[in-house]
């Protein structure tokens, strides 16, 4: 059976025993701390966390293949970007210039731009990870919940706990739509590029009916249960703080703390080796 996007992935580990708000908090503790910081030494210290994490949550890598690669992708597009418009922000940014590679015009290869692209991919490779990790690890409900304890009402938090709950369901329709259109003679896996974006319409344009159909039933669904009549509600997955709980905040915050000590001890986030 294939396996889903982004889907809640039951596991027994440390990283699903603990309770979808101390991994809220975490993951905005730890993705603030990589989002402030261009210290390599820190983004090194924060990638080598995240790899232990994924370890302790005995999540395989096949399991969330597909969310990795795509986002290796679009990291690598994104630095080639930023190089084709500004090949020198890395030399504005360390006050030095060492040439490499003599380029056409204004495109050449410095030290200070490898370093600064390398430093923009490992922040990428850093966060998205532990987004993945934070998704396939807590259970919508527990993720409303979560939301719901630190403050968001809980009419945002059920909705967006109804989003992540119906992406596998969303998945496997588009797997049954496709499938059907392939025994018909209608497929997106090859043929001219015209080809697939039309026969791809084919096969979005039912997913959408589909998903508006479900939209309406679940509408119809809370409405006559009273969804939204009383300004608060009990939440089933809701999980009580244990001390283990209270240590991991406290190991992620004080993580969180060392990094922006590290990265601002002399007035500058960017670590500069030059």
């Amino acid at each position: 059976m294939a396996v889903e996007m982004l889907g809640y992935i039951e596991k027994t580990s440390p990283i699903h025993r603990l309770t979808g708000t101390t991994k809220l908090i975490g993951f905005l503790l730890f993705t603030t701390a990589t989002m402030f910081t261009y210290d390599t030494r820190v983004l090194l210290v924060m990638g080598l966390v995240s790899i232990v994490l994924f370890r302790l949550s005995r999540i395989q890598f096949r399991e969330v293949r597909f969310v990795l690669i795509f986002t290796a992708i679009f990291v690598l597009i994104n630095a080639l970007a930023v190089y084709l418009f500004e090949p020198e922000q890395g030399v504005a940014i360390y006050g030095s210039r060492h040439v490499l590679f003599e380029g056409i015009g204004r495109f050449t290869v410095t030290a200070e731009q490898l370093f600064y692209l390398f430093n923009l991919i490992l922040k990428y490779s850093v966060i998205v990870p532990i987004a993945v990790l934070f998704l396939v690890t807590t259970h919508p409900t527990e993720f409303a919940s979560s939301l719901n304890r630190i403050g968001v009402p809980y009419k945002i938090a059920f909705a967006v706990s109804l989003a992540l709950r119906y992406i596998p369901d969303v998945q496997a329709d588009f797997r049954t739509i496709a499938n059907a259109q392939e025994a018909r003679g209608i497929a997106v896996s090859h043929g001219s590029l015209w080809q697939r974006a039309r026969n791809s319409i084919q096969i979005l344009l039912p997913l959408l009916f589909t998903s508006l159909e479900r939209i309406e039933t679940v509408s119809n669904a809370m409405d006559l249960r009273g969804f939204g009549a009383g300004r608060k509600r009990t939440w089933y997955n809701q999980q009580t703080m244990t001390q283990i709980d209270y240590v991991a905040i406290g190991c992620v915050l004080l993580l969180t703390v060392l990094s922006f000590v590290v990265t601002f001890y002399d007035g500058n986030r960017f670590y500069n080796p030059f």
